[in-house]
């Protein structure tokens, strides 16, 4: 089974009259998505983009950590455990080579799950392994994501 998904980019020039013999263009563009709200983009701020915007680099992690979330709560779900919350603190590493070029290199994910019943807390955390094994971002990657995961019980 195979699914489509579509992305339109638009990017319009904001060089300055006085600009015009420099090599600098804004990093700044729009992607818009059927049916969703638009999504302001740049670059990150140390390659010259807008740092108020979100840039692909974010956008690499967050779809990661959101990925790896959704297919955690699927193998709970199928193993019985009961999420009340779930947190993530990931981190992305980015090497940049000399010619200009980069990679990831490594993301860690963090997340912090708490659950109602304390005899599953092993098998809340193994399934962390499980759901990245799911994961359609995960399998997608060419870099190591590695899971620092910890699971508390809920209190009131």
């Amino acid at each position: 089974m195979k699914h489509l998904f579509k992305a339109e980019l638009n990017w319009t020039s904001t060089k300055k009259e006085e600009e015009t013999t420099s090599k600098f263009y804004s990093k700044s563009h729009q992607i818009k998505i059927e049916g969703k709200p638009v999504l302001d983009i740049s670059a990150a701020k140390a390659f010259k983009g807008d740092p108020e915007l979100y840039n692909p680099e974010d956008l690499l992690l967050s779809s990661l950590v959101s990925c790896h979330m959704m297919s955690y709560l699927y193998v709970c779900s199928q193993n019985g455990i009961e999420v009340l919350e779930y947190s993530d603190n990931a981190e992305a590493t980015l090497e940049v080579s000399d010619n200009g070029s980069g990679r990831f290199t490594e993301v860690r994910l963090k997340p912090k799950v708490k659950i109602s019943n304390p005899d599953q807390i092993e098998l809340a955390l193994n399934l962390h392994f499980k759901a990245n094994q799911l994961c359609f971002i995960a399998n997608s990657c060419n870099f190591t994501v590695l899971h620092e995961a910890s699971c508390e019980i809920f209190t009131i």
